[in-house]
């Protein structure tokens, strides 16, 4: 692996987790949001991610493992955003509300506010942790300049 090949992957894995905060930091900001565009409630949105340059199957990890040439990884990226539909929305009574249904119930988001900032710290971490790794790395690259004056 050379050493722009960990610049890369570690680049990867920051602006991954950076969009990953972006979309959390939307679903915080729209969780009291009952009409959007569309004149649906917001939906909380999740972001996935698969490794870059394809899919590597486990079989051909290990094998590569096993015989000692070693694997090495592209990186990450994001591979979509999903709305929610799994978690339920809350429905809340509240008869004044613009947006209430003839039961005088508003349908709220389905963003839980606790579980979207145990997500950002999650996130916030990965992200620290490809920072210290980038670092690392350009450390050793520096101290290999180093060497050879």
């Amino acid at each position: 692996m050379s050493m722009f090949d960990a610049f890369n992957i570690n680049a990867s894995g920051m602006t991954a987790q950076r969009y990953r905060m972006d979309t959390i930091s939307e679903n915080v900001a729209n969780a009291n949001t009952t009409r959007t565009a569309d004149g649906t409630p917001y939906r909380r949105k999740i972001v996935t991610f698969q490794e870059k340059g394809g899919q590597t199957s486990f079989s051909q990890v290990l094998g590569e493992a096993a015989y000692s040439r070693g694997y090495t990884g592209k990186g990450v990226k994001v591979s979509g955003v999903y709305e929610d539909h799994m978690t339920e929305m809350t429905m809340a009574y509240d008869p004044a509300h613009p947006d209430a249904d003839e039961n005088g119930y508003v349908t709220y988001p389905n963003v839980n506010i606790i579980t979207e900032m145990t997500n950002m710290i999650d996130a916030t971490r990965a992200y620290q942790a490809n920072t210290t790794a980038f670092n690392a790395s350009k450390s050793m690259a520096l101290q290999g300049l180093e060497l050879n004056s």
